[in-house]
């Protein structure tokens, strides 16, 4: 674990739920919460003011459209890592809301030990890829109309391909970078050069990518 605190921020409008959370997260080594927010508005006026890394929110908070909800955040804070912690919903759904760029989800019903790994993972660059949240990568696969047909004729080199497999695998970019020589610099440059030739615009978009053009193995 980093020797930094994780800044985890909680968007929830249920305060009892989000008070016992906190507690439970802030006897944690290494995690700090730095604000508890139930409606857009002050989430966003409170992400200008406090450092957060990881933002822990329910799908259904401050009664609006969940998609214009994450786009919102997604738009003004593209660096902070976005868990879902809800009740389980459809598949479908949370297929939906990887091109919004979550790195992860979180059923309600899981262990508290479990959101606790996603927020380390997440925290280190990583996509918490549990169960459901593979399923619904699988299912996104299906539905990659949002790949467009011009990608079909781009070609990815060996070292492009071989980074989308170890993403894949969960590695980190100082992993990555590790593992094939280079540095985290160029793994980042590499990652952006790959969005930008295929037309894409997250790491997910990346793997549905590859998921779909066969290039990395499914193995979970």
């Amino acid at each position: 674990m980093s020797t930094n605190p994780i800044n985890v921020a909680l968007f929830n409008e249920h305060t009892l739920f989000s008070k016992v959370f906190k507690n439970y997260l802030e006897d944690q080594d290494n995690i700090r919460v730095s604000f508890h927010a139930s409606e857009l508005f002050d989430l966003l006026r409170k992400l200008d003011v406090h450092s957060a890394n990881v933002l822990l929110t329910d799908l259904f908070v401050d009664q609006r459209n969940v998609m214009e909800t994450l786009d919102a955040i997604r738009s003004k804070y593209p660096g902070i890592r976005i868990l879902v912690l809800s009740w389980p919903v459809d598949v479908g759904l949370i297929s939906d809301l990887l091109d919004l760029g979550i790195h992860g989800y979180i059923s309600t019903m899981d262990d508290p030990e479990e959101v606790l790994r996603a927020i380390i993972a997440v925290s280190n660059g990583k996509l918490y890829r549990n169960k459901l949240f593979t399923e619904a990568l699988y299912l996104n696969r299906q539905h990659s109309a949002s790949v467009s047909s011009a990608c079909s004729l781009m070609t990815l080199d060996d070292r492009e391909k071989k980074i989308l497999q170890l993403l894949w695998e969960e590695k980190s970019n100082k992993e990555i970078a590790d593992e094939i020589f280079l540095s985290v610099r160029s793994i980042e440059k590499i990652r952006q050069d790959m969005k930008q030739k295929l037309g894409i615009r997250s790491t997910i978009g990346l793997l549905k990518y590859a998921i779909e053009k066969k290039i990395i193995r499914l193995a979970y």
